[in-house]
C-alpha cells in the first residue's frame, strides 16, 4: 500500500451502552486515506455495534467518531459512505433492478450514470441475468451480492462492509476482494469485518475486537511477528489471552 497516513475515519474512546450491559468499551482508532482495514473478531463481540456507529447509523453512548473530517452522525454524509449491514435490508417483493434504481436515487445518482453504475455493480457481483427476478426469490448469498452492489453504486470516498462475503462462493469471493483492492488502489477508504482468517490476512492493518474491546491494531505481519505466530488464528489468541 502506498504510505497515505490522512486520517479518513478517527474513533475517539467510543463506547456504546444498551440498558445496563456496555458492548463497546472506549474504542480509539484511526483509518487511513485508501486503507483496507479489518475488523476480526468473532461473533458477539461488537463489531457490528461499532461500525453502525461508524457509519452513522447509530450514535455512541460517549466518545466521538469523525469521517472524513465531519463529526458523526451527520446525514449528509449519506452520499460519501457506502454502508453494506450485516442484514441484508432491501424490498423483498422489488426486483433487484428496482432496488438498484430506488437506493440510487437516495444517493443523488440518475440517467445515464445510473444505468452505467447498475449496470457495472450487478457484473461485478456476478447478478445481470437475475436482474429483474424478484428479491423474495434469491438465496442469502445472492442477496448478500446485492448489498454489496447497492453499497458500491455511488462510489462513495468511505466503504464500510459488515462481513460482506459470508454465503458467497470461494471464486466469487476472490473477485470481491480484488475489487476492494482495486477501489483501495483508486482512492477509496474500506472499513471491513470478518471473523475468516484468509481474508484478514488482505487486509492492509487489522484491529481485533474481543468482548466490545479493540485488544490489537497493526499490519497482519506485524501482529504474527509480534506474537511469534505462524497465523492471524493463533495471533488473535494470544491477544485474547488465551494461548500464553
Amino acid at each position: 500500500m502506498e504510505t497515505d497516513r490522512t486520517i479518513c475515519l478517527r474513533a475517539e474512546g467510543v463506547s456504546r451502552r444498551f440498558q445496563e450491559k456496555e458492548v463497546v468499551h472506549g474504542i480509539h482508532l484511526q483509518v487511513y486515506h485508501k486503507e483496507i482495514f479489518g475488523l476480526l473478531g468473532p461473533s458477539g463481540s461488537g463489531k457490528t455495534t461499532l461500525v453502525k456507529i461508524l457509519a452513522g447509523i447509530d450514535e455512541a453512548t460517549s466518545g466521538t467518531v469523525t469521517v472524513l473530517g465531519t463529526l458523526m452522525p451527520k446525514l449528509e454524509m449519506l452520499t460519501k459512505i457506502g454502508y453494506m449491514a450485516q442484514s441484508d435490508a432491501m424490498y423483498s417483493e422489488l426486483s433487484a433492478k428496482e432496488n438498484m434504481e430506488f437506493f440510487g436515487s437516495l444517493f443523488g445518482l440518475k440517467g445515464s450514470r445510473l444505468v452505467k453504475r447498475m449496470a457495472e455493480v450487478l457484473e461485478l457481483v456476478n447478478l445481470t441475468e437475475h436482474m429483474k427476478k424478484p428479491v423474495a426469490s434469491y438465496s442469502g448469498g445472492m442477496r448478500r451480492r446485492l448489498s454489496l452492489a447497492i453499497a458500491l453504486m455511488h462510489q462513495p470516498e468511505v466503504l464500510i462492509l459488515d462481513e460482506p462475503t459470508v454465503g458467497i462462493d470461494p471464486v466469487l469471493r476472490k473477485s470481491i476482494w480484488d475489487e476492494l483492492e482495486n477501489l483501495s488502489r483508486g482512492g477509496t477508504t474500506i472499513l471491513v469485518t470478518t471473523h475468516v482468517m484468509d481474508e484478514a490476512d488482505k487486509c492492509h492493518r487489522l484491529g481485533m475486537v474481543r468482548d466490545g474491546s479493540l485488544i490489537a491494531v497493526g499490519t497482519p505481519q506485524a501482529l504474527k511477528d509480534d506474537t511469534g505466530s505462524h497465523t492471524i488464528e493463533e495471533a488473535f489468541l494470544y491477544y485474547g489471552g488465551i494461548r500464553a
